[in-house]
């Protein structure tokens, strides 16, 4: 089980039990607040550059740490990326490893073999060009898919969104040949060159490559000072719940010296450094947005997303679909949530396994 090797680290859902339970292996994690998607969708669905590039340090650290773990995640999306709770409601978590692929041997260190003609596995709205181009995966995609993550939220949506076609294979054959052919320039025009730099970054990196991480991480923390923003852990949602707050928030600190208001890279985000009283309202509004999208989630996301998720035939996702109903159902009566779940033995694809593991959040 891959959470086994990759737990007790920050952002990463630490693992209470795991056992099979009828025709169900059923794993049961911390409970966690809302997904991003969640918060996006409740902020308007468009978040401002300040939220972004504070997630975005976050988003960086978990994909490295998955990665420094021997790991792909290999279906970076924010449905996949929750808010903590309570004193960890400003701290991210990574979910959903059933696409995940260990892309080196553990003892040797040597690299999976490139090799191409591969299903696209994952989700086709933030897949990368060479996995809609059949290419076997590697940390250069996880990266690139994180990029159209932070333009989605930039942006509201990204160019092939909402393309029509008859067949699912048309479909993603579509969104290919749309994401090839907008230039990068196109898709980050009227944002500042640091996104168009991380893409021509990503796309620079060669199938064994490892990411430069502190590079990425270096282009958005410099735009941050840049912008005179504080690191105070005030996000979007949290100025929707608390109005009152968001003036002090949104006003820029001039001639801030670089790094002054980062959060270490120790990364320790129970304590905001705008005091706790701050820091309780923010945990506050994540508090009732994972309420919220606890008891909503499938009604919230249904509405905004076609589905492009690569995932098992439709009589085995309706049969998903029935199980994630009834147990959210229950999950908000109890307190518990449901964050994915499986029957033994479903397939992604002829290739591709995905891991059959029902999720409970507790």
């Amino acid at each position: 089980m891959i959470i086994s090797y990759i737990f007790y680290a920050v952002g990463i859902p630490q693992l209470k039990w795991f056992g099979v339970e009828g025709e169900y292996s059923i794993m049961v994690i911390d409970l966690l607040g809302p997904s991003l998607e969640d918060l996006f969708n409740y902020c308007n669905r468009k978040l401002s550059l300040k939220t972004v590039l504070m997630l975005a340090d976050q988003l960086i650290n978990r994909v490295e740490y998955m990665h420094s773990r021997g790991f792909l995640h290999r279906d970076i999306k924010p449905d996949n990326f929750l808010m903590g709770l309570g004193r960890k409601a400003n701290q991210v978590y990574i979910i959903d490893y059933g696409l995940a692929k260990k892309f080196r041997d553990s003892q040797t260190h040597k690299h999976i073999p490139y090799r191409e003609n591969k299903n696209l596995t994952g989700t086709a709205r933030y897949a990368s060009v060479n996995t809609h181009l059949g290419v076997e995966q590697s940390r250069r995609d996880d990266m690139e898919s994180l990029g159209y993550v932070l333009m989605y939220f930039l942006r509201g949506s990204l160019p092939w969104q909402g393309l029509k076609a008859g067949t699912k294979k048309q479909k993603y054959d579509k969104i290919s040949e749309k994401k090839t052919l907008t230039p990068i320039e196109v898709l980050c025009k009227s944002y500042p060159s640091e996104f168009i730099s991380y893409f021509h970054y990503c796309r620079s990196l060669r199938f064994e490559d490892k990411p430069d991480y502190s590079y990425l991480k270096r282009l958005f923390r410099d735009l941050f000072v840049r912008e005179g923003y504080q690191f105070d852990y005030i996000y979007d949602w949290t100025i929707l719940k608390y109005p009152q707050i968001g003036s002090n928030s949104r006003q820029k600190q001039p001639g801030a010296k670089a790094g002054s208001k980062l959060r270490p890279s120790t990364e320790k985000p129970e304590k905001a450094p705008v005091g706790k009283e701050m820091h309780d309202r923010s945990s506050g509004a994540v508090e009732v947005l994972g309420r919220r999208s606890a008891s909503n989630v499938n009604v919230d996301r249904s509405k905004h997303r076609p589905s492009e998720n690569v995932s098992p035939s439709k009589e085995v996702r309706s049969d998903l679909d029935r199980g994630r109903s009834s147990l959210s159902h229950n999950a908000s009566m109890s307190r518990k949530a449901v964050a994915s779940s499986s029957r033994i033995g479903t397939t992604v694809s002829a290739n591709e396994s995905r891991s059959s593991w029902l999720f409970l959040e507790y």
